[in-house]
């Protein structure tokens, strides 16, 4: 009984997955974590440009995936660079888009 009761996530674990999936759930927020991902660290006005995203709603995509604690901020002059907290969160992505969803 152990063994099969060892595979099961436990609630705190399924409770930390749909925090994550709840915070990525956008497309602008998905467009940041790829345009992140592989180019490490990027400004506002980088990522405003890349998104084509407004910047006033842009900053509260990045405000709101910083305080979750997936994105770093680091301010150097008067540019703020945004890089990814959690490496793992391409992954994410990618295991979803591989999916073969009805849609």
């Amino acid at each position: 009984m152990e063994v099969a009761t060892k595979n099961i996530l436990k609630k705190e674990q399924l409770e930390k997955t749909a925090f994550i999936l709840k915070t990525i759930a956008q497309p602008t927020r998905l467009g940041v974590i790829c345009l992140l991902d592989k180019k490490g660290r990027l400004t506002v006005n980088e990522l405003c440009e890349l998104t084509e995203c407004e910047q006033s709603l842009l900053s509260h995509h990045l405000s709101n995936m910083k305080i979750k604690g997936l994105l770093k901020a680091e301010r150097e002059g008067q540019n703020i660079y945004y890089s990814l907290r959690e490496k793992q969160l391409m992954r994410i992505i990618e295991v979803i888009d591989g999916c073969n969803c009805n849609m």
